[in-house]
């Protein structure tokens, strides 16, 4: 296994054992996503406001960008294997509940904003999905992003090689308009899974 896969699977793990304890939901949330909800939920908060750009490097919020449920990756695009295996998964979630008729959107948010911009970071996204939406920004606007997620980054080697890697965390968050994030999923789970998760969050809304 390669040095960052290894890292990358202790921060995984350091950072899933996080969220498990630190998820926090809206008052009333609880008794109405009970059902549904897979992940351990403690006390906390996790999400909340961003500003950040989009494709067309139009500054977008949240509240701009999650109209209906959403799932919410933070990865790069010249990631060499977790990212793109992680958003096939996520994409393909996204094409089974389209077939059972709910509606989510893909989020594909870069931690890499050094090199990837705008044009990039849109380019990816359509070539994974017609529905990702793209988001890079400024370092400070990716960071702040990033802390409200509570998911963790790092630059593997030095900014000016251009084949540096980004050590980063890898979970999925599912995010819903009006109550905010109620869900993460691990690496592991299928899109099978994944789709009935998100399915039984949607109907409840």
């Amino acid at each position: 296994m390669s040095r960052f896969l290894v890292i990358l699977a202790g921060v995984g793990a350091l950072v899933l054992g996080g969220i498990a304890a630190s998820v926090a939901l809206r008052p009333g949330d609880a008794d109405r996503f009970a059902q549904c909800r897979e992940s351990q939920v403690a006390g906390g908060d996790i999400g909340g406001p961003f500003e950040l750009v989009n494709a067309a490097g139009e500054t977008v919020t949240d509240a701009d960008v999650i109209a209906e449920p959403s799932l919410i990756y933070f990865g790069y695009t010249f990631c060499p294997d977790v990212c793109p295996l992680d958003v096939a998964r996520n994409v393909a979630a996204v094409d089974i509940l389209a077939d059972r008729g709910v509606p989510v959107t893909p989020v594909f948010i870069s931690i890499d904003p050094n090199r990837d911009t705008p044009e990039i970071v849109g380019e990816f996204a359509a070539n994974m999905h017609p529905k990702m939406i793209g988001l890079t920004g400024s370092p400070e606007q990716v960071r702040a992003a990033s802390q409200a997620y509570k998911t963790f980054y790092q630059v593997s080697g030095d900014l000016d090689d251009p084949y540096y890697l980004v050590d980063h965390s890898t979970m999925t968050y599912l995010v819903l308009p009006e109550a905010g994030f109620v869900e993460f999923f691990r690496r592991d789970t299928t899109p099978e899974q994944m789709a009935d998760t998100v399915a039984c969050f949607a109907q409840n809304m």
